[in-house]
């Protein structure tokens, strides 16, 4: 039939139903998909060869044996709008330019930009050297591990962004006050609370065991595990963050490579979620909370025999299966908002005055002999504080995982601090992971200076009294800025 032939108005009426048919039908607009969260896991072998210095003592022997690996683990979640990465290292302590260098390849290579990469150190003492500056913050040439550990960093993030896939997200909170004990003390004998410099401290770090002159500890300990988990869409486990705070626990033979109760517990929570053999691998990791005064040690009793890892082994346990119990209970989501902050705070450095340094090139004048070696160490401790910058600049960093909240702080922070950070946090789950992105030595609050104690002395802590509340109020900033987004 030819159109033309038609009425014009049946003609304007068949034009009209066209365009009619091109039109959407109403209440059949497509909706704008909801962003899809996703994770991602990986690990990254990060053990020395053989006959590496081991750290974390005043004694520093080769390696001779791997006892067990060490690690770098990591997790990385992404919420359509913003990707975080969460790095663990298992090491005593890391070089800030360490992490600088890792983040700054993995901003050009992945376009995570440095605030939102948080990067840690769990405190094993039974590793090798990866903090190497005499000077807080100090740079220089790598050595040949620092290089593989930034090499381990930025293969392990590549390797858990190809692993991200749709998941789910969940939050937990639990309790072992069992295993934390404040170690530094107040003693009712003054002669046992003199520092290697001869000033009389009033609390002493790791006192003799089950002694007549215990009085109290000189401050608390922070019994909380908190736990960040995730899982695919159809419940297979990807990864555990989880966070207590207590420092390694030891029982390491001389010479042993080992990740310490932070590998075993890694190994255990797979276990207990049933997460052997999978593809891609569980990734199980156990962050360093707010440790810088507590240990496993219950001074009041005497010294158990233990064999060779069995403590260790005995703690990763116990934590592990806390864990779980609460993982029983977590309501998972598949959505949860991301984000970071990142903030660079200018610190002074402590200096040692001028009797402290006649006090220094005394005791090194004299042969190595005659001098115990911890009076040694502080008199080179104290010298190369003389010859540092007079400030440094240390990373302050906030994470926002949903309802939970992570501060970095790159020092061996209190567990008074800890506590004060959970309870004031505008975020209803939040912890501190110490060591990130730097290693400057202990963080003691002003009140706990004032005691002093071996977490205080000249080489220990390195950065001016009043750091820890600078530190804090900026962490309290980036939770408020976090909460309001």
């Amino acid at each position: 039939m030819n159109s033309m032939n038609l009425n014009p108005v049946v003609r304007l009426g068949m034009v009209l139903g066209a365009l009619l048919c091109l039109l959407p039908v109403a209440g059949s607009a497509a909706e704008p998909e909801a962003p899809v969260f996703r994770a991602g896991a990986a690990r990254a072998n990060i053990t020395p060869p053989l006959g590496c210095d081991i750290v974390g003592n005043f004694e520093v022997p080769k390696a001779t044996y791997v006892h067990d690996d060490l690690h770098v683990r990591c997790l990385v979640l992404d919420d359509g709008a913003t990707r975080l990465a969460i790095v663990l290292c298992d090491n005593l302590g890391i070089d800030q330019h360490v992490f600088d260098e890792a983040k700054r390849r993995l901003q050009e290579l992945t376009a995570i930009p440095p605030e939102h990469i948080l990067m840690a150190a769990t405190h094993t003492h039974s590793g090798p050297p990866a903090r190497v500056s005499k000077c807080p913050g100090g740079y220089g040439e790598f050595t040949a591990y620092q290089q593989f550990m930034v090499d381990r960093i930025v293969d392990a993030v590549q390797c858990a962004i190809n692993n991200l896939e749709p998941a789910q997200i969940g939050w937990g909170k639990g309790d072992e006050p069992d295993q934390v004990n404040n170690r530094r003390w107040h003693l009712s004998d003054p002669a046992l609370m003199v520092s290697p410099f001869g000033a009389q401290d009033q609390v002493r770090m790791n006192p003799p065991r089950a002694h007549a002159a215990l009085v109290e500890p000189a401050g608390p300990t922070d019994p909380g595990i908190v736990f960040i988990a995730v899982r695919s869409l159809d419940g297979r486990p990807i990864a555990l963050l989880a966070n207590y705070s207590l420092h390694y626990v030891g029982g390491v033979p001389g010479g042993h490579i080992s990740a310490d109760y932070f590998g075993a517990f890694a190994d255990r929570i797979q276990q207990l979620l049933g997460a052997d053999r999978q593809d891609p691998p569980f990734v199980g990791i156990l962050s360093n909370g707010t440790s810088g005064d507590i240990n496993n040690i219950n001074f009041r009793v005497p010294t158990p025999k233990r064999a060779p890892y069995e403590q260790i082994h005995r703690v990763a346990n116990i934590v592990a299966a806390e864990v779980f119990r609460v993982y029983q209970t977590v309501e998972f989501t598949d959505q949860a908002k991301l984000g970071g902050r990142l903030a660079r705070l200018t610190l002074g450095v402590r200096k040692p005055d001028e009797a402290q340094v006649q006090w220094a090139n005394e005791i090194l004048a004299k042969p190595e002999a005659e001098v115990d070696i911890v009076k040694r160490s502080y008199a080179h401790r104290t010298l190369n504080l003389l010859d540092c910058p007079d400030h440094v600049d240390v990373w302050v960093q906030a994470l926002r995982i949903g309802d939970a909240g992570i501060a970095g702080i790159p020092f061996e922070t209190f567990a008074e601090t800890g506590l004060r950070i959970k309870a004031e946090s505008p975020l209803p789950v939040t912890f501190t992971i110490s060591q990130a992105n730097g290693g400057f030595g202990y963080l003691p609050t002003p009140a706990q200076h004032a005691l002093g104690g071996y977490e205080t002395w000249l080489g220990t802590s390195k950065v001016a009294v009043e750091s820890e509340p600078a530190i804090v109020d900026t962490l309290f900033r980036q939770f408020a800025e976090l909460a309001a987004e």
